[in-house]
């Protein structure tokens, strides 16, 4: 009986032999890496990270009171609200994450204090004092004095052009951005900010919130108002010792 035949191997080429291995590294490292931070390439969560039934809860439930605690607010009467001692307030937020309501953080968003410890400029009016009251758990304010509105702008002051953050290290950014009102340099905007000038909104909507030191001391980490031995609400002319601490 005859032998069978052996069956000859089919040729393939090195270069296709090389290319074959190289797919097959690239695709086992690439599966390395997606086990290691996940299915789809993103951070691998930890456990800590995964919220437990109660804590949402919590957290739903923090966040309904401090909406009815803000309607609360509210109902005061407005001869309550004290009648500002200046044209100008510095408002810094100091609390606020997820114990908020949203209608409280859009509050907060609204006057561009989305961060903790950011900073912004307003104009002291009935309007504002009324906002600020029904977000005073999370912010302190008071009357800033031309020391510190000078200090605040020169060194943590930037502008906003076309959405971008612009340090303010020329005056040629300065008057293009407000030369048509009349402003012209960093001392243009200190004098337009501190005396609430004519155009007080225009150079606040050149300027973006301030964002400030976490101060080492000086804080009580309390949600209580100021003159009930926290840290929030109203501090009137005292704010100026704090912006000295952040700034």
């Amino acid at each position: 009986m005859a032998e069978a035949e052996p069956l000859e191997m089919a040729y393939i080429s090195e270069v296709i032999l090389k290319k074959r291995k190289h797919k097959e590294e690239s695709i086992a490292l690439t599966r390395k890496t997606q086990l290691e931070l996940g299915q789809h390439g993103g951070k691998k969560r930890k456990v800590e990270d995964i919220k437990r039934p109660e804590q949402l809860v919590r957290e739903f439930r923090e966040r309904e009171l401090d909406f009815i605690r803000m309607k609360q607010r509210t109902k005061r009467a407005k001869s309550a609200l004290s009648t500002p001692n200046s044209k100008l307030l510095f408002v810094i937020r100091l609390h606020g994450k997820n114990d908020m309501h949203p209608k409280t953080r859009k509050i907060l968003y609204n006057l561009r204090l989305t961060r903790i410890f950011h900073g912004v400029f307003l104009k002291a009016s009935p309007g504002v004092l009324e906002l600020l009251q029904k977000v005073e758990p999370y912010v302190t304010y008071g009357y800033p004095n031309v020391k510190n509105v000078s200090c605040l702008i020169y060194k943590k002051g930037y502008g906003k052009i076309d959405n971008k953050r612009v340090p303010l290290i020329d005056n040629n950014i300065i008057e293009q951005a407000l030369g048509k009102h009349g402003i012209l340099c960093l001392e243009d905007i200190v004098h337009e900010v501190a005396n609430g000038g004519p155009r007080f909104r225009e150079t606040l909507n050149f300027l973006g919130p301030f964002s400030l030191n976490k101060p080492k001391e000086g804080l009580q980490g309390k949600k209580a108002l100021f003159k009930d031995g926290g840290d929030t609400g109203n501090r009137e002319n005292q704010i100026n010792d704090l912006i000295d601490k952040m700034n």
